[in-house]
């Protein structure tokens, strides 16, 4: 998959707090990438941000959130990514979660597991 220009970023960007069930909705979304094969999922929890509802949240010392904005990061060819963001709005209607979903255009330069 080297050097592919069609490709495609995927980003979900949701709250700490949101699970699937009992499971932290982000971990849902990780395991479910790779149960579809996708190439790869990263997560980042961010320090402060906010969302639909406008509510700040923030990891300053004296006002620990538990509720950090989250990023779900996945890069893949645009049909693989396409099919996943159809069980990924299912999964946010599961979890009756908020959240927002994003799709940009990547192009993948180097692709490769370590040896």
């Amino acid at each position: 998959m080297e050097n592919n220009p069609k490709a495609k970023l995927l980003r979900i960007f949701i709250g700490e707090s949101d699970k699937l069930g009992s499971v932290p909705l982000y971990e849902a979304l990780v395991y479910s990438a790779k149960k579809q094969g996708l190439s790869g999922a990263t997560v980042t929890r961010g320090i402060m941000g906010f969302g639909a509802n406008s509510k700040i949240s923030t990891a300053k010392l004296f006002t620990i959130s538990e509720d950090l904005p989250l990023v779900v990061e996945i890069v893949d060819l645009e049909d693989k990514i396409r099919s996943f963001v159809k069980i990924v709005e299912q999964m946010f209607e599961d979890a009756n979660s908020g959240g927002l979903i994003t799709l940009e255009k990547a192009e993948i330069i180097r692709y490769r597991s370590m040896k």
